[in-house]
């Protein structure tokens, strides 16, 4: 009887870990490459110590094929849980390649320190600005209760329905309809930048005006990236909010 309740708390401790690595592979900073694994490590361990003894003990098949079945269960909602809230950065990156295009700025690139791969420079800065308003509005602490509560609406060992990766795919939506909305005024901008420059091109046809429409562009739509980040805090806070709430009903559909 002992052993077999210890065997439990053993499996209650490493299902409640594999969720918390899984959330932890794709959250803001956390999940960039740039953070060294024994640094992820710990903090998974130090989750798991405090969330592991109010989830309680799992009931699990104690055979190999039945931990397979439900760390792999875990692993997936634990995934699930952090893509939600990754979607709003990637809007954010989308959103500065966007801006990159109009203003000019789109072939300049650099070294992602999070994906490790060539970005346009304007997608990563957004990117870190949008990484700093969540600190500001302390979203990490949303995200660690929305983890803490993931296990009332789906104990360890409930494996994800169907419905769960489509309630995932619609909520990828948001990247796009996000990221148009944040480099919407830019856009704007500079369309209305070159409507003025063509009728100036028809009145005065010496004027170079796709040189001079290059710094203009440039120059505006910069200006109005920095007016329009006054907004962008009120705008994230109800995405992120958005994004939490679409976590849950992910872990509700996959029930």
């Amino acid at each position: 009887m002992d052993a077999l309740r210890l065997d439990q708390v053993m499996a209650a401790a490493v299902f409640v870990g594999a969720r918390i690595a899984g959330v932890l592979m794709f959250p803001p900073f956390l999940g960039s490459g740039a953070i060294p694994l024994p640094v992820k490590a710990g903090l998974t361990l130090a989750l798991t110590g405090l969330l592991w003894p109010v989830v309680g003990v799992a009931a699990v098949e104690a055979t190999p094929l039945g931990w397979l079945r439900v760390m792999g269960s875990e692993t997936v909602i634990g995934l699930m849980l952090g893509l939600a809230m990754q979607f709003i950065f990637e809007a954010a990156q989308f959103a500065g390649q966007v801006v990159g295009v109009q203003t000019g700025f789109s072939l300049i690139t650099i070294l992602d320190p999070q994906t490790q791969a060539d970005t346009p420079v304007l997608g990563i800065f957004q990117q870190l600005v949008a990484l700093l308003i969540f600190f500001q509005l302390n979203v990490h602490h949303w995200l660690l209760r929305g983890l803490a509560a993931s296990f009332s609406y789906l104990p360890p060992g409930a494996w994800p329905s169907g419905r769960a990766g489509e309630g995932l795919l619609r909520a990828a939506g948001s990247i796009w309809l996000v990221g148009l909305e944040m480099a919407g005024p830019v856009i704007v901008a500079t369309l209305v930048a070159d409507v003025a420059l063509g009728f100036l091109g028809k009145v005065s046809p010496q004027l170079p005006v796709v040189f001079v429409g290059l710094s203009v562009k440039n120059l505006l739509g910069l200006a109005v990236l920095a007016g329009s980040f006054a907004l962008w805090p009120r705008l994230l806070e109800r995405e992120f909010a958005a994004a939490i709430g679409w976590g849950e009903r992910v872990l509700h559909l996959a029930r």
